[in-house]
């Protein structure tokens, strides 16, 4: 029997080949989205006492009602949103669970489902995997607005879902309150859903303010926004999210989160309840990761690299056109081999492998590592490339 592929398109995500290849060659990797830096002793100790506890068992299907008790408390105070904690918050394996489950509640076969490249990885493969057809329209840089045009022309009687993402991977840029509300009308208008991948909610800078789906009250009967605790929190590796939406919406959602994985980690839930009652470990990250930007900023100075504007995430794109025109996937590979920096190149982020000679680093980092990824890249022979 021959195994037919439901992704035959599908390879193994740029972030896992890069990062294999940073580590083959000794790179400083910038490439895959996590800090190198300890996280807070204190959220440690917490998971470790949940568990000395007691508290290793199955969690409740849709999180601990305490932890969805302060994740309702944080979106009113945050959006104005007053949220049921019982039916339309759940806790899910990290934000990329939350949204196949977005992806799987509403849509259909034959449903068509618009996304703006450049995008996460996983969006398209959940949209096909549910029997959805990605509408792909590209942002283009350098400011990497939503083609209004185009999303008008694409909208038709199939389209059943939006997804937008806010604070943005890889560009770093953030949808103004205007644009928020151009989505919201034509959602409401034409029927459609919008996924809000909000995972960079709180890396936002320059005074700038987070729009997100939940301070829009039209959008209420059509938004789910996905959030990310490894994000907020510096730990990726925990795999610990939340979506939040409606009712209707959340009851469909858990039907495939029961059966996917049906709850998620428990001590984990339980530190994370104990420490959200803190808004400053929340509130400061912005201030935290503006930090980091202007640093790993005065470090490009130093080299030929043109830095795109950032607005959010902890994601800096940067321009190399001027320098060389290799292939940006084949310039990476050749950055991590010989120069020892890994990064990722924006052209996988397309579906059409659009190539606008710009690579993606994380500066999610210590000041020590971009200083010296910095070094690196400002003592390159850029005639070698």
């Amino acid at each position: 029997m021959t195994l037919k592929s439901r992704l035959p398109g599908t390879e193994t995500s740029i972030f896992t080949r890069m990062s294999r290849l940073a580590s083959e060659h000794g790179a400083i990797n910038l490439s895959q989205g996590f800090p190198d830096f300890p996280i807070d002793p204190l959220l440690a100790d917490l998971v470790h006492k949940a568990m000395l506890d007691g508290s290793n068992q199955y969690a409740p299907m849709a999180g601990l009602l305490p932890l969805r008790e302060q994740i309702a408390r944080v979106v009113e105070e945050t959006y104005g949103r007053k949220t049921n904690p019982d039916l339309e918050i759940t806790i899910t394996a990290g934000g990329t669970e939350a949204l196949f489950m977005a992806i799987a509640a509403v849509v259909h076969a034959g449903d068509e489902v618009i996304i703006f490249d450049p995008s996460f990885d996983t969006y398209a493969p959940a949209v096909l995997l549910n029997g959805g057809k990605p509408i792909h329209l590209n942002m283009s840089p350098p400011d990497f607005s939503i083609p209004w045009d185009a999303l008008q022309q694409a909208i038709n009687s199939r389209t059943r879902l939006i997804i937008v993402n806010t604070p943005h991977n890889p560009c770093g840029t953030v949808l103004s309150s205007s644009d928020l509300d151009r989505l919201a009308s034509w959602c409401v208008e034409h029927g459609i859903y919008l996924l809000s991948d909000e995972v960079y909610e709180r890396i936002i800078f320059d005074g700038q303010q987070h729009q997100s789906a939940l301070s829009r009250p039209e959008l209420q009967p059509w938004a789910m926004a996905v959030f990310s605790f490894g994000k907020t929190f510096h730990v990726t590796g925990w795999k610990s999210g939340y979506v939040v939406a409606a009712p209707e919406l959340t009851a469909e959602m858990r039907k495939v989160h029961q059966n996917i994985v049906f709850c998620t980690n428990t001590p984990v839930q339980v530190a994370f309840t104990e420490y959200m009652k803190n808004p400053e470990h929340y509130s400061t990250l912005g201030p935290f990761y503006q930090i980091k930007r202007n640093f790993f900023l005065d470090q490009l100075k130093h080299t030929p690299l043109k830095p795109l504007s950032c607005s959010g995430s902890y994601f800096q794109l940067v321009s190399y056109g001027h320098l060389t025109q290799a292939d940006d996937l084949d310039l990476a590979v050749k950055l991590t081999r010989e120069a020892g920096i890994a990064t990722i190149p924006v052209s996988n982020f397309y579906a059409d492998h659009a190539d606008h000679k710009l690579l993606r680093l994380c500066f999610a980092k210590k000041e020590e590592t971009l200083a010296a990824a910095g070094k690196k890249l400002s003592q390159l022979d850029w005639s070698e490339f």
